[in-house]
């Protein structure tokens, strides 16, 4: 029987996913596999492969995808999850999701063709819930600095736009590029995106930090307001 937090040392050759690794490469290795290799040891008397499918499991879809939908409080009120393998988990999507944005350009990202930026944060589409996200641009439109605004509705969170301008502001932003996604997948604006849009755009120009696009996320597609002629 195993102990609580198993290391794999103590599992059988099978079933260690670095002794796999080595011999095959990294694509021989499960999903379950692979996340065993992140969170290392076990707990409650389970292995860490065994624990790592049991996650898998408990995630959308059973797919690793899932992960990005999980936050640090979600995935500690996971069995097995304490704190140090929730932050190594949240480590991992954040990795992941860099190197998808790296993918799309090499340098600081170009924030005036919506379908690159889009593509740098198609990862917004496994979110459960709507989140709003503030990218600092400078005068050239190139990303300095990303913000999540908030996490949660739109409307609730975006009430007024003095959040996002005190955000700009501190920041010292030039201009600056709003993204939120839709949780059902589509990405058209609703009215009150549309309206509390409108009120940022005004806002800006009172300041001097134009908006230079807001961009919504669904699955697999995007809607710019700038391509669509609401900016």
């Amino acid at each position: 029987m195993h102990t609580n937090n198993t290391i794999m040392k103590e599992l059988p050759v099978s079933e260690r996913p670095y002794e796999k690794c080595e011999a095959y490469g990294p694509g021989v290795l499960s999903d379950a596999e692979l996340l065993a290799v992140i969170i290392r040891t076990g707990s409650g008397g389970v292995s860490a492969t065994e624990l790592a499918r049991q996650l898998l499991q408990s995630l959308p879809g059973h797919r690793l995808s899932g992960l990005t939908q999980y936050s640090y409080e979600q995935l500690r009120e996971m069995h097995g999850i304490g704190r140090v393998k929730a932050v190594q988990l949240l480590c991992l999507t954040e990795i992941a999701n860099r190197i998808m944005r790296s993918l799309v350009t090499n340098d600081a990202l170009q924030c005036d063709d919506p379908q690159k930026v889009a593509a740098a944060y198609m990862s917004m589409r496994f979110l459960e819930t709507e989140q709003v996200r503030l990218l600092i641009l400078d005068g050239k439109n190139a990303l300095i600095r990303e913000v999540v605004i908030s996490n949660g509705s739109f409307n609730a969170s975006m009430a007024a736009p003095r959040e996002v301008f005190y955000t700009a502001l501190k920041h010292r932003a030039v201009r600056i590029l709003l993204l939120h996604n839709h949780p059902s997948g589509d990405p058209t604006p609703s009215k009150n995106d549309v309206a509390l849009t409108k009120r940022i755009v005004d806002t800006g120009e009172m300041v001097g930090i134009p908006l230079v696009d807001h961009i919504v996320i669904g699955d697999n597609r995007y809607v710019s307001f700038r391509e669509s002629g609401y900016l």
